[in-house]
C-alpha cells in the first residue's frame, strides 16, 4: 500500500533561547554577568527531528498544538521553511507555546530549563486512523514531556502496526529521574531504540553501558547508543557497528541528537545496511553542530550526495 507520508511524529513545539556563557557560572543574589551571545531558535526534539527528515526529502508531517503568539508563528514558520507538513498543528491564545532556555557552555555542555507549555499539547486523538495506515514510520521523542500521550502510545503504536508502519523512539532526559512512565509498554512495538550512554543506563536501570545494551537489544531490534564527539554505535543482528563523529568546528550541540536520528532513519527507510545509516546519522549529527541552534547547519538530500556516496 502506497502511504502518503514517510515520517509522522507528534511534535514538541516550543522556542528555545540559547544563552551563550563563554567562561560565565551563573549565579544567584542578583548578580549581574556578561554573556558572550545568544539566540532565538526552534526548539522540541522532534521539531528538529521532523525538519532534518524533511530537508533530506522524506515526506514528514508534524501533529502538534502552538500557541497564538510570536513564538508560534516563527515555530510554524521555521517547520515549514524546512519542509514539514504543518496542517495538522492547532493553534489557541489559551496557552502558550513552549520555551527551553539552554545555557551553553563553549566544551559543549549545557543544562536546560522548559517551560512546557504547547510541548505537552497533543492528544492521542490526533493521531487519527487516516494518519496511522497512511505512515510508514512514526517517530517518538520527549517521551518524559509529552505525558498526555504515554498511556495511549500503546494502543496508538499497535493500530499503527497493524497497517505496517515502523516505530522509533528517543525519550531524551527524563526532569523527574523517576524513568518509569511506562515506557516499557511501547517496546515491543518499537523497531529502532536511541539514545545517549546516560540515558540508556537510567532506562535499563544498569550500571554500565554494555548492561543497558544487552537488556534494550533483548526488547528492541535496533539499539543505537550515541556518545557526544565520540561518535555512535548500533547494535542489531548480534553486531556492533561503530562510527566516530565528524571533526568539524563546533558552534552549540543544540538538537544534534535529533538531526542524527533523522539521518539514520532516513538511511533506514531507504533501505541502506546499519554501517550506511550509521554514517548518514553521524554526517547529520557533526554538521548541524557547525551552526547555532538546531535547525541552521542541517543538511539537505543536496548536501548529504555531496559527501557520501549512497
Amino acid at each position: 500500500m502506497l502511504k502518503k507520508f514517510d515520517i509522522v511524529t507528534a511534535l514538541d513545539i516550543c522556542v528555545d533561547f540559547l544563552l551563550h556563557l563563554g567562561e560565565v557560572n551563573p549565579e544567584f543574589g542578583q548578580k549581574e554577568q556578561i554573556i558572550r551571545d545568544y539566540g532565538v531558535e526552534l526548539g522540541g526534539s522532534c521539531c528538529i527531528f521532523a525538519c532534518q527528515a524533511a530537508k533530506l526529502g522524506l515526506v514528514t508531517k508534524g501533529i502538534g498544538v502552538a500557541g497564538q503568539d510570536s513564538f508560534g508563528s516563527l515555530v510554524l514558520e521555521k517547520l515549514g521553511e524546512a519542509g514539514v507538513i504543518t496542517e495538522d498543528i492547532r493553534r489557541y491564545s489559551s496557552i502558550k507555546t513552549g520555551m527551553g532556555a539552554a545555557l551553553c557552555k563553549d566544551n559543549g555542555d549545557r543544562a536546560i530549563l522548559t517551560y512546557t507549555g504547547t510541548i505537552d499539547g497533543v492528544n492521542p486523538e490526533d493521531f487519527t486512523e487516516d494518519i496511522l495506515r497512511n505512515t510508514r514510520h512514526i517517530h517518538i521523542g520527549s517521551y518524559f514531556l509529552m505525558k498526555r500521550l504515554q498511556r495511549s502510545y500503546p494502543k496508538i503504536l499497535k493500530e499503527a502496526k497493524k497497517w505496517g508502519a515502523a516505530v522509533s523512539i528517543d525519550t531524551n532526559w527524563d526532569p523527574d529521574e523517576s524513568w518509569d512512565s511506562e515506557i516499557e509498554d511501547i517496546f515491543p512495538y518499537t523497531d529502532i531504540y536511541f539514545g545517549n550512554e546516560n540515558e540508556a543506563k537510567a532506562i535499563s536501570g544498569k550500571q554500565t553501558v554494555s548492561e543497558a545494551v544487552k537488556l534494550l537489544s533483548s526488547k528492541i531490534p535496533v539499539v543505537v547508543i550515541k556518545m557526544g564527539e565520540k561518535g555512535a554505535a548500533v547494535y542489531a543482528e548480534g553486531k556492533e557497528y561503530f562510527r566516530p563523529a565528524l571533526k568539524v568546528d563546533v558552534v552549540d550541540t543544540v538538537g544534534a541528537g535529533d538531526s542524527f536520528d533523522a539521518g539514520f532513519v532516513y538511511g533506514w527507510l531507504k533501505g541502506y545496511d546499519f554501517a550506511k545509516c550509521l554514517e548518514i546519522a553521524c554526517l547529520c549529527g557533526s554538521c548541524s553542530t557547525t551552526r547555532a541552534g538546531g535547525i541552521e547547519g542541517q543538511l539537505t538530500y543536496g548536501q548529504l550526495i555531496e559527501k557520501i556516496i549512497l
